[in-house]
């Protein structure tokens, strides 16, 4: 009976409970949320997603991230044909076509995408030994692994997923090494090409969230409004904000997209600085765990697989925080565990799954 207790013992400190604690507290405070700036309207579907993904954290915490290794090229690719399919014979909503609805299930390919182009590259560094650092020739091959459903995701259009997937890629990327002479050259070509980009590439609406992110009350009640909107709601809420269920930006539907890409604008006005910088503290918590165990990794796959994924959540984090307190502009990208939304809240908790599989077979060599 000693041995078996003992055995349990030693599984069990094996894990990093400080994750999965955190990413419960957070699930449970944006369910709270959504419960408030919805009226209850969404939260038995946000509920129930966040079971679905705690299961399947459960499932890839018990897979061999090792092993899989063997299935992430097959995955990225049917992941890319998936990013096709949408194009063809996706749902449209709100001007984009992001969606495929099968059955009562509706899936967003672009968000399954970020996990597993993370793997696909993981896997493609971990077997390419390089010492000296990575030249741009050199990087051409993962270079088109990015390009790819990155060209697929402009299309639809989603500004904010092409954005993460290009930055989550490049903190890859400059994690295995690259040349400084390699980061000077793609910093030149960024700065080129960005007026390209941005008279070329950019739809209307995107050039205008662009303008009013540098002044958003040029178009007050156009593509400005979001951004002062979320303002008011951050800074309406003060110290201790205005109570559960009484904020007035959100109760009243001034604040857009509450439930999704605002939630932190709720958060803030129902409970002010110090429910924000709970908040923070939580998410600090839990990317200095990521960091923690992608360093402790027993293999340089663990280590990327770990990397990545604390990468995606970090820039999740700052990107929608940003955006509604009015330092970044307003993209589209979801606060992680917190906002409302199926694919995204499973991709979060098979990250959360994956950090575990690293950690607890960080001695198993």
């Amino acid at each position: 009976m000693k041995s078996v207790t003992n055995n349990i013992y030693e599984k069990m400190t094996k894990y990093d409970f400080s994750v999965i604690i955190i990413a419960v507290i957070i699930s449970i405070m944006g369910l709270i949320n959504i419960y408030s700036a919805t009226n209850k309207g969404f939260f038995g579907h946000q509920l129930i997603l966040v079971g679905v993904g705690m299961a399947l954290m459960i499932v890839f915490t018990i897979v061999d991230y090792r092993k899989m290794g063997r299935i992430v090229y097959i995955a990225y690719a049917l992941n890319v044909l998936l990013l096709v399919v949408v194009l063809v014979l996706g749902r449209t909503a709100m001007g984009a076509t992001r969606w495929l609805s099968i059955s009562f299930l509706n899936i967003q390919p672009s968000e399954l995408m970020k996990i597993t182009m993370m793997l696909a590259l993981a896997k493609y560094f971990n077997d390419d030994i390089n010492v000296r650092g990575y030249t741009l020739r050199e990087l051409l091959v993962p270079a088109l692994m990015v390009a790819a459903p990155v060209g697929l995701v402009v299309i639809q259009p989603d500004l904010g997923t092409t954005l993460l997937l290009i930055i989550a890629a490049f903190s890859m990327f400059l994690f295995v090494k690259i040349r400084i002479q390699s980061v000077i050259i793609l910093a030149v070509v960024a700065i080129i090409t960005l007026p390209v980009v941005y008279n070329f590439a950019l739809k209307d609406y995107q050039k205008k969230r662009v303008i009013t992110f540098l002044n958003p009350e040029l178009d007050p009640k156009g593509a400005g409004y979001n951004s002062l909107q979320s303002k008011i709601a951050v800074g309406s809420g003060r110290f201790t904000g205005k109570g559960f269920q009484k904020g007035s930006q959100t109760q009243l539907n001034f604040l857009p997209e509450h439930h999704t890409d605002f939630i932190f604008s709720v958060l803030a006005e129902e409970h002010g600085f110090l429910g924000t910088f709970f908040l923070v503290l939580l998410y600090t918590i839990l990317l200095i765990s990521g960091v923690r165990i992608a360093s402790r990794a027993g293999d340089k796959m663990g280590v990327l697989i770990g990397v990545g994924c604390t990468a995606i959540i970090f820039w999740h984090v700052f990107i929608n925080i940003g955006m509604v307190i009015g330092i970044m502009p307003i993209v589209g990208i979801t606060l992680p565990f917190m906002s409302y939304g199926g694919t995204s809240i499973v991709v979060n908790f098979i990250m959360i799954g994956l950090l575990q599989s690293i950690a607890i077979r960080r001695f198993m060599f």
